[in-house]
Order: C-alpha cells, then sequence, then structure tokens
C-alpha cells in the first residue's frame, strides 16, 4: 500500500509526518535547502532587527523622548546594528550564493556537502548565543540584559569596569561562532566554483554572479580572521589578566578598532559584491541585452576585493592618526570608487539602447542604481578627511552607511527574491503587489535616508539618546521615522506577496524570465540531484544557444 501511494505522490509528502519532514530539514546537505535555511533564518531577524530600529526611530521621532530609558536604547542600537550585518545581509547572501552558484555551474551540488550544512548551523547558533544574552547577561540566575556596547564594540565600553556580567561575552562568542560558519561557507563556495565548473565553462565564461560570488567567498577568508583574533584578545582582557585594549595598563583602544575595521569596511564589499551579482543578472536578462564590458566588470570585481582591503581607516580620520595616515587611506577610498563607477557605467550600458521590461526585478534594479550612486558620491565625500572630521560622527554617516546597507543591499535582496522565486518555489510572484511593495519601500527609504542626512549637517551626532527642541532637529527626525512606517508596510507585502504566491500563483515554467544561465536550464523547483546529465556550454550564454541554434552573433568567448 506504502508503495502505491508513493508511486501515487512521488516526493512522499503525503506520507510523511511534520517531525519527520522538519527533521529531513535539519539533517540536509542539498545546497538548495540549506540555501533556503539560510534565507529563512535571515529573515527571521530581519523582524527583530527591524522591531530594535523602529523602537529606536519611536524614541528618535520627538525632542525629549522617554518612549524608552537610555540602557534599552543602547541595547537595542548595539542589537539591531549587529544583527543586520552578521545574522541578516551576510546569510541571506550566503543563502542566494548556495543556492544558485551549483545550478548556474552545471554542478549538482557545493564541493562540500556536510560542510556546507556545518556552515550553516554554526551561523544560526551564533545567532541564538547572541540573543540568549537577553535571558543569561546576567547569569542564568539573574535578570537578563543584552549588549549595550555598539555592534563595533570600541573599547573601553567592552572592559569589565564599563560592560557589568555577561551580555558582552554573549556578543563576542556569537560572533565568532557564526565567524566559523562564513569561513567554512566561503571555502565551500570557491572551492566550488573553482573545482567543479561542468564542462566548457572556463573562467571567462562564468556568469557574472559566480565571479562575484568567487571574490566574495575570498574576502570572507581574509577578513574574519582579523576580527576573530580581535574577539579572541578582547577575551583574554576580560578574563585572563590581558590588557590588550586596557588604555589604564598600557593597552590600546585604537588597537581594537583597527582590527575591528580591517574586517569591517571589507565586510561592506562582502555584502555589495553579491547584491552587484543579482544586479549583474537581473539587469542583462530584463534589457534583453548581454552584458555591456563583461570583461571590465570582471576586472573591476576583482580591483575592488583587493583595494577594499586597504581602506579600512578611513572610518578612523578623527581618531587624531597622523597627516601620512589619512593621506594614505584618503587616496586608497578613492581609488576604489573607479572600480565601482565602472560598474554602474556598465549597468547603464546595457541598459541603454535595450529592450527594458518593468518587471518588479528590474525596477528595484533601477532603484539600486540611482541609490547606490547616491551613496558612493557621500562615500567619496566623506574619504576627504577634513569634511570626515566634521561630519564622521554625525547622522550624516548613518545616513550613508543605510544607503548602502538598503539603498544598495536590500533594493538588489528585493530584486533577486523577485527573479529566483520562481526557480526556488515553481510559481511566479504577484507582480500588482511586488509594485505596491515597490514604491512603498522606496518612498519609505527616501523619507528616512535623505532626510536624515539633514540633520547630520546640523550637528546631531550618532548614537544619541534624545535631543533638547531648541536644537532644529525635530521636524527631520519626525520626517525620518515617519518613513519607518511606509517601509514596513511595503516590507509586509513582500510577505504576502511571497505567502500568496505559494499557494496560488501562476506556474512558472522552467524559464519565465527567458533568461540565458543556466539555472533556468533544469526544472523549476530543481531536483535534488540538479542536473540527470551534467551539461556541456560553449559561451557565457549557453541557454541562448539552445534556444537560437542559427544564429552565430552569440557565439563568443
Amino acid at each position: 500500500m506504502a508503495s502505491e501511494t508513493l508511486a501515487i505522490a512521488p516526493t512522499g509528502l503525503s506520507t510523511r509526518s511534520l517531525a519527520e519532514r522538519l527533521h529531513e530539514w535539519a539533517v540536509t546537505v542539498d545546497h538548495k535547502r540549506l540555501g533556503i535555511l539560510y534565507i529563512g533564518y535571515a529573515l527571521v531577524f530581519l523582524v527583530i532587527g527591524g522591531v530594535e530600529a523602529t523602537i529606536m526611530r519611536v524614541q528618535l521621532a520627538v525632542p525629549n523622548n522617554h518612549f524608552v530609558s537610555p540602557q534599552v536604547f543602547n541595547r537595542m542600537f548595539t542589537m539591531h546594528g549587529t544583527t543586520m550585518i552578521f545574522f541578516v545581509a551576510m546569510p541571506i547572501l550566503f543563502g542566494f550564493s548556495n543556492y544558485t552558484v551549483p545550478l548556474m555551474i552545471g554542478a549538482r551540488d557545493m564541493a562540500f556537502p556536510r560542510l556546507n550544512a556545518w556552515g550553516f548551523w554554526m551561523s544560526a547558533l551564533g545567532g541564538i548565543i547572541l540573543y540568549f544574552s537577553f535571558i543569561g547577561g546576567f547569569g542564568l540566575y539573574g535578570a537578563g540584559s543584552a549588549p549595550d556596547v555598539g555592534w563595533f564594540a570600541y573599547a573601553p565600553l567592552t572592559s569589565p569596569a564599563f560592560s557589568v556580567g555577561h551580555s558582552t561575552d554573549y556578543w563576542i562568542v556569537g560572533l565568532l561562532v557564526s565567524g566559523f560558519g562564513s569561513i567554512a561557507t566561503a571555502l565551500n563556495v570557491m572551492t566550488t566554483i573553482l573545482c567543479m565548473r561542468c564542462p566548457g565553462m572556463k573562467l571567462g565564461r562564468m556568469p557574472l554572479f559566480v565571479w562575484m560570488n568567487t571574490v566574495m567567498a575570498g574576502l570572507v577568508l581574509v577578513a574574519i580572521g582579523p576580527l576573530t583574533a580581535a574577539q579572541l584578545m578582547l577575551l583574554i582582557d576580560r578574563y585572563l589578566g590581558g590588557h590588550f585594549f586596557d588604555t589604564q595598563a598600557g593597552g590600546s583602544a585604537v588597537i581594537w578598532m583597527h582590527f575591528f575595521w580591517i574586517f569591517g569596511h571589507p565586510e561592506v564589499y562582502i555584502l555589495v559584491l553579491p547584491a552587484f551579482a543579482i544586479v549583474s543578472e537581473v539587469i542583462p536578462v530584463f534589457s534583453r541585452k548581454p552584458i555591456f564590458g563583461y570583461s571590465i566588470m570582471v576586472a573591476a570585481t576583482v580591483s575592488i576585493g583587493f583595494i577594499s582591503l586597504g581602506v579600512w581607516a578611513h572610518h578612523m580620520f578623527t581618531v587624531g592618526m597622523t597627516s601620512y595616515a589619512n593621506a594614505f587611506f584618503v587616496a586608497s577610498t578613492a581609488a576604489i570608487a573607479v572600480p565601482t563607477g565602472i560598474k554602474i557605467f556598465n549597468w547603464v550600458g546595457t541598459m541603454w539602447g535595450g529592450k527594458i521590461i518593468y518587471k518588479t526585478p528590474m525596477l528595484f534594479c533601477v532603484a539600486f542604481l540611482c541609490q547606490f550612486l547616491i551613496a558612493g558620491l557621500t562615500g567619496i565625500m566623506l574619504a576627504t578627511a577634513p569634511f570626515d572630521w566634521q561630519l564622521g560622527n554625525s547622522y550624516f554617516v548613518v545616513a550613508h552607511f543605510h544607503y548602502v546597507i538598503l539603498g544598495g543591499i536590500v533594493m538588489a535582496v528585493f530584486a533577486g527574491s523577485y527573479y529566483w522565486y520562481p526557480k526556488v518555489l515553481g510559481k511566479m510572484m504577484n507582480e500588482t503587489l511586488g509594485k505596491w511593495h515597490f514604491w512603498l519601500f522606496v518612498i519609505g527609504f527616501h523619507l528616512t535616508f535623505d532626510f536624515m542626512h539633514v540633520p547630520g549637517l546640523l550637528g546631531m551626532p550618532r548614537r544619541v539618546y534624545t535631543y533638547e527642541a531648541s536644537r532644529g532637529w525635530e521636524i527631520w527626525n519626525l520626517i525620518v521615522s515617519i518613513g519607518v512606517i511606509f517601509q514596513i508596510i511595503g516590507i509586509l507585502l513582500w510577505v504576502a506577496d511571497v505567502i500568496w504566491s505559494y499557494y496560488k500563483g501562476e506556474i512558472a515554467g522552467n524559464d519565465p524570465w527567458d533568461a540565458w544561465t543556466l539555472e533556468w536550464h533544469t526544472t523549476s523547483p530543481p531536483p535534488e540531484y540538479n542536473y540527470a546529465e551534467i551539461p556541456v556550454i560553449r559561451s557565457r550564454r549557453p541557454l541562448w544557444d539552445l534556444k537560437h541554434p542559427e544564429d552565430p552573433d552569440w557565439k563568443y568567448e
């Protein structure tokens, strides 16, 4: 009887209990399921981090507000920043890489499936450890307390004298554990790309998505180490009598800043390069043109990877470095704008003269181009040391940073979600809901982060808990907080679209976008083994070759 049931339902879903299905997901080594787990895990923390951000914006909406105490505000500030960087942005982009890279290169799985699963669960454990601080911050027999040292954890805020209890220890250990998971995932991604490409896929034929994730993985392998070392040094300071960052005993608080930002600025490109990768796949498909300047895009990507390792101290212009150090980091920061600018010109060149189709993924890519350009321009402003001396510790920097993260990375993530949803679940997302999501989120984004620059220019410092009404910041902060409401509604519509489309969405078929990379060659959703026969390719656009064998113009190397 069981065999008859399985014959009717090949997946066996109708014969398995919920516990058995959950167990399958918990022990899976399939790169596609792990990609979905990464994305689902990130979305849970997106809700948590969004709530923390909303609490801060309610507090700052009006002067002299007492919605939360200064201590709670500091905890929300610390947890929001840490959550969004380490447990939202990194996991969701790792999820896209995990799911898509093997399909794009014609592989059946990642190079090390078990290491892939271990990397995810270590990353997940790191977030759990961090949030356990809410109930274990003062030990199992005391009241909980989340860390309140900022997501950058500058010394001496992390010393036992300032950081009472164990909340900072949870921050340290949580990031240490998640860092091990990130290194494992990056090693797996790079090995898979270098060793498991299908026949015919030379380096010069790899999709740009794959190239950019290769550089991202290399940056993770280089940048996580300094952060891990600094966290171990901090634990030694706190528990073994070390004085690495204890200025009262001959240590240096500035050394922590160097270690942190040696990780922290490459981390921006660890996040931005996968966003670039998504945009580099979506724009050509919806412009009906091949990417403009493939070779120069690859060169720009590699250049960004190298230069990003030498720009960290532009976060430290206000510390008081020597004029030689300031000059070097001004020059290196300006230099990284060149390959980044090349990418923007290439994306625009791809769209120029194309038959643009303004579906929801393309709308988010257009928004990405506009907003990331603005983020880059304000970044160049802050790269000038005298300008940074005036605004480096103001809300102008907060606006710039969120322009990069939300205006760039999150917009690309939304584009990727609409683009690959049909491949993952076999259903099309609703275009009407998608466009409502787009416009509400874009309006909310610009209300919040355009106007956040203004109080920064007027002198509003970062990390401030409240302010007097006489400062002239009140109307700007109110507008900023109102914009958050639009963003929340937009994200809720996105969630509704994801759920509605899963049950009611139009059947997508294998290639609903008429695309040309290999993931659209297999079924939607793909089988566990991805490809019954490993594909053989002869150009950068293999699906175009299959659809148009009579057209020799696309057979380029």
